[in-house]
């Protein structure tokens, strides 16, 4: 079965960027009048007056371009899979011929792409072949969704458009969910600020023997990239000026996305392992909280720009058909099963969100951040996440998500950050009890976003040293973003004192991977040296075990 890339929205939103950032954001504000925020979310009539659900392939005759036609590669932004299931999975690539400029040296016109998923890299042994459709109204991205596939079973794929074909992507089914397995392997990486760095970790990613990787957010930052890639301090070539600004448009985010996955180290580590990816807050802007930006923007305004961003994000990952978007809203939030071994429950803690209690940052706790109503989740996804627990029968219930969970504050200072769940403890509370009223034995949060590796026990409370621990918390640290980092940070002594429950804790870039057994489970938390020059070999900093039906953590 074949399907091709979708979103709920249409390229004419970026029409006005010609005129410029300015003359864009005029005509949003000026759209945004006319709407009622909750309008906005909730019917699709105002986001296709909005000119985010028209123009989609179908409704209107498109020209086609004959592929053959293409006289430069198209598939500089390389291919990628995600979301493994027991008998598929979803297969991506875009069609860029020139992935830097707003119509990626295409026309608008869709394009027949050639796919095939075979046994072994040379394709002598092919499993299944098909066409899909690039369109131009998706900026020619293309998603394929293979069925009837061997389950735990690895597979390669490639694409074809006229004599172009892309580079090949090895890829890999989930197990059934009643199977017994005795290991899985993962990594979970976060946060690539290009401006920040090389992504010199993916280059060590992809030669990792994993089964599947794990995206927290962070995927790209809205802020402007210079013309020599910021601290990557390029001298042999010169990044358009366009780059040079905030991501607003659907148009910014779109060459946004070209620019970063661009870079071959990401597509490396995309063609060699499945990804699941969920979002964090620089897909879209700093620190939003559901339908509050960051800046004084008049929400609609904001509602619309969230919308571009959410479309773009669509396009350019290896989502299905349920994640589409519409409008502004995209259902992100989903559940994953390797046999009987893991159950993996992605989290979308920011579309939903309370907005942040004391206007943000490292605060006080106090009746406005510890209100019982206020939410990480809200309220659907929280009734999800807890009666997914209630019918899991697998050893491990792992929660890849975006925010510190565990409580986290330097001693001698009772301050703790209001983005992340210290600011939202009633939440975090409601999920805690949800976990042991469930009888969830082996509880794993997979968490991104602080630029540093951290360790925890995840206590029934964070107050109480002594109080039982009810599972554990990997965060792994950067890709680039925070530039090369230290391995001992400047609150180390402070932080580590202060948290009796974190058991390690290192400031350099990286990415961890965690082996899930039917005994134990080990996180290795691998880092390099320095990401602002290329080339830093990679190393474990520490290994930490967790014993199955034995939460708490000790060195390996």
């Amino acid at each position: 079965m074949t399907t091709t890339s979708g979103a709920s929205g249409a390229s004419g939103v970026s029409a006005a960027s010609g005129h410029g950032r300015l003359g864009h954001g005029q005509e949003l504000r000026a759209a945004a009048r006319h709407i009622q925020r909750r309008r906005f979310l909730t019917v699709t009539g105002a986001a296709a007056a909005l000119a985010f659900a028209t123009n989609l392939p179908g409704t209107a005759q498109a020209a086609e371009l004959d592929a053959k036609k293409i006289t430069d590669d198209p598939f500089t932004l390389g291919v990628a899979s995600g979301d493994p299931l027991p008998g598929s999975v979803l297969l991506w690539t875009r069609l860029a011929p020139k992935p830097y400029e707003p119509d990626s040296g295409l026309p608008q016109a869709s394009v027949q792409v050639r796919w095939e998923l075979a046994h072994d890299a040379r394709f002598r042994r092919t499993v299944r072949r098909g066409h899909a459709t690039a369109h131009p109204e998706f900026h020619h991205s293309v998603r394929v969704e293979t069925g009837g596939l061997a389950p735990d079973r690895v597979y390669y794929y490639r694409f074809r458009a006229g004599d172009w074909i892309s580079p090949v992507g090895r890829t890999r089914t989930a197990p059934t969910r009643g199977t017994r397995i005795s290991e899985l392997r993962l990594a979970a990486v976060s946060c690539q600020a290009y401006h920040d760095g090389y992504f010199t970790p993916y280059k060590h990613l992809a030669e990792e023997d994993l089964d599947v990787v794990f995206h927290l957010g962070d995927y790209l930052y809205e802020y402007a990239v210079n013309g020599v890639g910021g601290a990557r301090a390029y001298t042999d070539r010169r990044l358009p000026a366009h780059f040079n600004r905030e991501t607003v448009t659907l148009e910014d985010y779109r060459m946004r996305y070209a620019l970063y996955k661009s870079d071959p180290d990401l597509m490396a580590a995309h063609a060699a392992h499945p990804f699941v990816v969920t979002w964090d807050d620089h897909e879209t802007e700093n620190n939003y909280a559901g339908e509050t930006p960051e800046n004084g923007v008049p929400p609609e305004e904001f509602l619309l720009r969230r919308a571009a961003a959410y479309r773009a994000y669509w396009e350019n990952q290896p989502l299905r058909a349920p994640q589409r978007p519409d409008g502004a809203d995209m259902r992100l939030y989903r559940r994953l099963h390797f046999g009987r071994l893991a159950q993996f429950d992605i989290l979308d803690t920011r579309q939903y969100r309370s907005n942040q209690a004391y206007g943000d940052g490292w605060q006080l706790p106090g009746p406005e951040s510890e209100d019982p109503s206020r939410t990480m989740t809200g309220a659907e996804q929280e009734r999800w996440l807890i009666d997914g627990w209630r019918a899991s029968r697998a050893l491990w219930n792992v929660v890849p998500q975006q925010v510190t969970f565990a409580r986290r504050r330097s001693v001698n200072d009772p301050k703790v950050s209001m983005d992340a769940w210290d600011g939202y403890p009633a939440s975090r509370k409601r999920v805690l009890d949800g976990a042991e009223a469930a009888g969830v034995d082996n509880l794993m949060v997979l968490t991104g976003d602080v630029h540093v590796s951290y360790a925890f026990d995840l206590k029934k409370d964070f107050e109480d040293p002594d109080s039982r621990t009810v599972g554990t918390e990997f965060v792994t640290t950067s890709i680039s973003s925070g530039k090369d980092g230290a391995e001992r940070p400047a609150n180390y002594d402070r932080l580590m004192r202060g948290n009796a429950h974190l058991k390690f804790y290192n400031g350099r870039r990286g990415y961890t991977t965690v082996t899930l057994g039917e005994d134990a489970a080990r996180a290795d938390f691998r880092t390099v040296s320095a990401v602002t020059t290329p080339g830093a070999p990679v190393t474990t900093a520490a290994s930490l075990v967790t014993e199955a039906g034995n939460p708490g953590l000790k060195p390996a």
